[in-house]
């Protein structure tokens, strides 16, 4: 039970890196980016293609999120210069990204067994790579915290919050959604980078339904954990990627077909985003309750009294 606990813990922070990033534009930027189901596997093709050829594991993991923000600068290129949607701005990055990330591994999967990690480089102990999630989870939550402060950061905010007010403030809209894209993008490759790192080896077909795992992340930690304040919702979202790595171990511990974990996902991302909108309809089922009971009550005194 332990062990199967501290895999869910380790792999969820490590995926909170994903979730982090689909945070910023989902939530900061109010962009519907698909990018990510390509750019996670480029982050994880540089990285094994880099590794395999000998490369420090250090440098091969910042050359990945190199990768991933040059992917999400062509998404925002899409949507700001040829006005193409949001969505299928994302899309078609996504699309692309398949053949580039295959032309950057040439062949489908690439495996690491035996070669130097940046978890085995570092440290040989059997938690490094809880360890390490814990650091850089804390560490990106940090600096993203710091970044979201500054006036740039507030800028890319403002653009999320009203794109017609931030350009009335003199606000280039178009500069911060492509440098949100970017930012964004750049921790999902970063993630990809990890991953690959940690179950070694990357696979064409590793970034499927990635989106899907972010976003199931962002909701499962702003209704778990609601607190208000730019550090707390960094810090629900990682929250959020843990607690959904531990009911996805247990879910499989407890018999379900691996086949079955995407609808699950669903599933459980549709009762999270419906659980505010289900709170808020008992609150106002309670409320409407409680001010008919003391309706009743006036009335009957008044009956009482004549």
């Amino acid at each position: 039970m332990i062990n199967i606990i501290t895999g869910a813990v380790s792999l969820g922070l490590l995926w909170s890196i994903t979730a982090l990033g689909v945070f910023i534009t989902f939530r900061v930027l109010d962009y519907a980016d698909m990018t990510v189901d390509g750019s996670i596997v480029t982050g994880a093709a540089i990285t094994a293609k880099m590794l395999t050829a000998g490369v420090h594991p250090v440098i091969a993991t910042l050359a990945a999120i190199c990768g991933g923000m040059a992917a999400g600068t062509i998404t925002g290129l899409l949507h700001t210069k040829l006005k193409i949607p949001a969505i299928l701005s994302g899309i078609l990055t996504q699309i692309g990204l398949y053949s580039v990330n295959i032309k950057i591994m040439a062949k489908p999967n690439i495996t690491l067994l035996k070669v130097k990690t940046i978890f085995t480089v570092f440290t040989s102990s059997r938690y490094s790579i809880l360890a390490g999630g814990v650091l850089t989870a804390l560490a990106f939550v940090t600096l993203l915290n710091l970044f979201l402060a500054t006036h740039f950061g507030n800028a890319i905010r403002a653009t999320g919050d009203n794109e017609k007010m931030a350009k009335a403030m003199g606000i280039d809209t178009e500069l911060m959604k492509i440098c949100g894209l970017a930012l964004g993008n750049g921790l999902v490759a970063f993630s990809g980078a990890l991953i690959s790192q940690n179950q070694g080896y990357a696979d064409i077909s590793m970034g499927r339904g990635s989106i899907v795992i972010g976003l199931a992340s962002v909701i499962i930690g702003e209704v778990l954990y609601h607190k208000k304040g730019m550090l707390n919702k960094l810090v629900s979202v990682v929250v959020g990627a843990v607690v959904y790595r531990i009911i996805i171990a247990f879910v499989i511990e407890l018999g379900m077909d691996p086949l079955d974990l995407k609808l699950f996902t669903a599933v459980t991302v549709t009762v999270a985003l419906s659980m505010p909108r289900m709170k808020n309809h008992i609150l106002a089922k309670v409320k409407n309750a409680k001010t008919n009971k003391s309706k009743r009550m006036v009335l009957s005194r008044e009956e009482n009294a004549l």
